[in-house]
């Protein structure tokens, strides 16, 4: 029994493999416990099993690290770096987020001076020893970190990422005392001082915290689910025999065990919302679609992403004013969800989040919050019908939340006369937002968004997609099975993943003279990797090796990730094809360098079932579930409500409409149609 699990900021998702079978649950997220939301989604999918020596596989998606870093909960961190260079922390690149802001307050730095260390060493930009590492400069480090008391230790010397010979040294002892250490030559062995320095600190820093979740989470698991020492060792190498009994989402669309995420929990910084791009991207291939749009708007916030075939990464993420330079999916995300919350600035404006109300309180609908929230919206103009949520397990209160939202519209003065042009506002509002987040990975990218479809999922998605895709003139809108836990189902097919990196700084020139030694490189990542996936249990036939290049223009800040092909020329040609994709021109005979060697290691796991829809039947029609009076566009116009359970393959509908389910809830405007695919899936288009 396979088990993926996505915690949200409103709801904690489940989706579980029996027999064969994708089934689906949906709990109230815990946002001071996310343990407990998980643990009962699994006392729930356990009751699903057929025995009690029936075998678990648990693979879990967090926001715990993110969370901790947004809010600044983790732990107290020192950082040993090479003497004269403490400060290159705090200091950073001098970069403005706002250039014309004169009282732009930096981000603090997680270590602070008081606990930042400089060790008397130095090692050339070649990695040789200028000052070498004696023996007592290691005691008195160690005198020092034991004198602070940290909770972990950061440890990122100059030009490690060459020669890593002193930061071994150090970590050695300072593992030998009982500190945990994170050190930069095993998180991100690539130039860019700063870039490197923050990535490892910020992994020291999230390390107690994510240590102490997944151990609580692990050993809670395990008392729930029976020992996979008793199973009997499987037939098949297409999954581990002995696998960790919990995996974790990476940030770059890969799965990990439990232990390496606590030692390396920066790696899983965007582990929800990276499940989400991977289950968009299945449901991509089986409409055949080949540019799309990924659309994912939950409890809290939204996340978007682009998709055209391979997945995208990028190693130039900020998160939380902090730069993270380990790879992660292309994903933007923006304050806009069901739980955001509606309200007048102090110009009078309407703005709607980045505030949500999440799972606690929860939007007024829900009976326990008390400000008008994004769902509160679509209650009261009746788009989520009136048996509430989760098949009509989770009620809604339509009344409070109608006589909530009259009150701050009294309060607004003249500013909306109505509770129902109120309601409008702020969905106008939070589209307008979203379609900002759309055009940042689209059009702000060299992509025209009236190319692609428009994958929408997650709670909210289906009740925004329509308005969305209008406003972008997008293709079509697809919607897909089980939407609503469609981060989690992309977490149940996500692969194991294994990222390496090497800073080499090669020309193109240098690299036809040193090409011997530069397919010397790619072995040894490649070796290192299939160790990794070797411990993870994988067969070599199920191993897969990518391998690309970082490269820009010699003497560019900023570079490029091209797919490393059979010959060197290629490789350039296709950065020339990148560059003037993404900056509108490129220079043919400009000197290219080659920055760093990366390689992308990946066991292939059992893929989920294929959900296969049955067509209808000549003599059972489709009919609605019934018939309602709702409000589009200043006109009330019949609208129909079908359940997504009775639609079969092949049937075709016009809006005004909504589709129901017990994950989420699909608003179709008039002037579109919708038609059922082989899959399932609902695939929107205006007339």
């Amino acid at each position: 029994m396979r088990i993926a699990i996505d915690s949200g900021g409103t709801f904690t998702d489940c989706v579980f493999v029996r027999d064969r079978k994708l089934q689906i649950i949906k709990v109230a997220s815990r946002p001071n416990a996310p343990a407990e939301a998980i643990v009962e989604a699994v006392q729930l999918a356990s009751a699903h099993a057929s025995s009690h020596s029936e075998t678990h596989d648990l693979v879990c998606g967090t926001t715990v690290g993110t969370n901790a870093l947004l809010e600044r909960r983790g732990g107290r961190v020192a950082l040993i770096t090479t003497g004269g260079f403490e400060d290159a922390l705090e200091i950073g690149r001098q970069a403005r987020a706002k250039l014309y802001d004169l009282f732009l307050q930096k981000a603090e730095p997680l270590a602070p001076s008081s606990c930042r260390f400089g060790a008397r060493e130095r090692l050339a930009a070649d990695g040789s020893v200028v000052q070498p590492l004696n023996a007592a400069e290691i005691r008195r480090l160690l005198r020092q970190i034991k004198k602070l008391k940290p909770d972990s230790v950061a440890l990122c010397l100059l030009f490690s990422f060459r020669n890593p010979l002193h930061e071994k040294r150090i970590a050695s002892t300072l593992r030998s005392a009982g500190c945990a250490v994170s050190v930069s030559h095993e998180i991100l062995p690539e130039f860019r001082e700063y870039e490197r320095t923050s990535t490892t600190v910020i992994n020291a820093y999230l390390v107690p915290v994510m240590s102490s979740y997944l151990r609580d989470t692990t050993v809670r698991i395990s008392s729930l689910l029976p020992s996979q020492a008793q199973e009997k060792p499987r037939k098949s190498h297409s999954q581990p025999s002995q696998v960790p009994r919990v995996r974790i989402m990476q940030s770059n669309g890969g799965i990990i065990s439990a232990e390496q995420a606590s030692r390396e929990p920066v790696r899983t910084i965007l582990s929800g919302p990276a499940g989400g791009v991977i289950g968009a991207s299945h449901a991509a291939k089986l409409a055949h679609l080949d540019k799309c749009v990924s659309f994912d708007m939950g409890g809290t916030s939204t996340d978007v992403a682009l998709l055209t075939g391979e997945l995208r990464t990028t190693s130039e993420a900020i998160v939380a004013e902090l730069p993270v330079a380990v790879p992660m999916l292309e994903i933007h995300t923006v304050g806009a969800g069901g739980g955001s919350i509606a309200r007048f600035d102090e110009g009078g404006a309407l703005r709607v989040g980045p505030e949500s109300a999440g799972a606690v309180p929860g939007p007024v609908c829900y009976g326990r919050g008390t400000n008008p929230t994004v769902t509160d919206a679509h209650v009261v103009l009746g788009h989520l019908g009136d048996t509430g949520l989760l098949g009509g397990t989770f009620s809604l209160d339509i009344q409070r939340a109608r006589s909530q939202m009259q009150r701050v519209v009294k309060q607004s003065g003249e500013r909306f006369h109505t509770v129902e042009a109120f309601a409008q506002g702020i969905i106008a509002v939070a589209n307008a937002i979203m379609e900002k987040a759309v055009r940042v990975i689209s059009v702000e990218r060299g992509h025209d968004p009236r190319d692609y479809t428009l994958i929408a999922f997650g709670g909210a998605g289906g009740l925004h997609a329509c308005d969305l895709a209008a406003a972008l003139e997008m293709r079509s809108v697809l919607i897909p099975v089980f939407p609503g836990v469609l981060s989690a189902l992309g977490i149940l097919q996500a692969n194991v993943v294994k990222e390496l990196s090497q800073t080499i700084l090669l020309s193109a020139e240098e690299l036809l003279k040193e090409w011997q030694r530069f397919r010397a490189v790619v072995g040894c990542l490649e070796e290192q990797a299939k160790r990794v996936l070797n411990a993870e249990g994988f067969a070599r036939d199920k191993m897969r090796f990518q391998h690309s290049l970082d490269m820009c223009y010699l003497g560019q800040a900023y570079e490029l990730n091209i797919p490393l092909g059979t010959k060197d020329h290629d490789v350039i040609a296709a950065f020339h094809r990148a560059h003037e994709m993404r900056y509108g021109y490129h220079h043919e005979n400009k000197k290219v360098e080659i920055v760093n060697l990366r390689c992308r290691a990946t066991g292939i796991t059992d893929r989920p079932p294929r959900h296969k829809l049955a067509p209808r039947s000549r003599t059972v029609p489709l009919l609605p579930e019934q018939t309602m009076e709702l409000t589009f566009y200043d006109r009330t116009r019949k609208t129909t409500l079908y359940r997504r359970d009775n639609l079969r393959a092949g049937d075709v509908f016009s809006g005004p409409a909504i589709v129901a389910e017990y994950s989420a809830t699909t608003l179709i405007p008039p002037n579109w149609s919708a038609r059922v695919d082989r899959s399932g899936q609902l695939l929107l288009t205006p007339k």
